[in-house]
């Protein structure tokens, strides 16, 4: 079993609360939009990380971490991206990527949205993690956790940070 936690969008923020919610975490995944090499620096002291870069993210980033990644975990075939859509919605790109690798989860960021739903049509989960940073539209910052098990996602957590541009409890910069 491997307890998963999904971030993504968080435009070089980063903050101690994040962090200590990572805590106990044996990966953390990134959908992209990381900003800087601070903030992977953070997250790689808690567990490995596995990545994507977006759009926001420049050379720096886009040189430690690829568009696309697809690895396998649990039993799970994995597909990240950053700009990837929804069921019914995805990108040219990303329907193509899926029908060829056949993914059980795919993981996208992007659109600062949090989402889990079952896509039928293409067999898989499909998960945005939503924004933990404090630039963007999204209202209310969060992230995933989860554990992983002979092929299935279970103990889904949806963690809420508080509104964007609100610090909550102990939380610092």
């Amino acid at each position: 079993m491997m307890k998963i936690g999904l971030v993504s969008d968080n435009h070089s923020y980063m903050s101690e609360r994040v962090l200590d919610l990572l805590q106990g975490c044996d990966e953390i995944w990134h959908a992209g939009d990381i900003g800087d090499n601070a903030t992977t620096d953070q997250l790689k002291t808690i567990a490995p990380l596995i990545g994507v870069y977006g759009n926001i993210d420049g050379t720096e980033i886009r040189s430690e971490f690829p568009e696309n990644q697809i690895f396998e975990r649990e039993g799970l075939k994995i597909f990240m991206t950053h700009i990837g859509g929804y069921p019914g919605k995805y990108t040219a790109r990303v329907k193509k990527l899926i029908q060829e690798h056949r993914p059980d989860v795919f993981i996208c960021g992007h659109s600062h949205i949090l989402k889990v739903m079952k896509d039928d049509r293409n067999n898989l989960l499909h998960m945005n993690p939503g924004a933990f940073g404090q630039y963007g539209f999204h209202t209310v910052r969060t992230f995933l956790r989860f554990d992983l098990a002979k092929g299935k996602i279970t103990n889904l957590e949806v963690v809420e940070l508080g509104k964007r541009g609100e610090i909550v409890g102990d939380e610092r910069q």
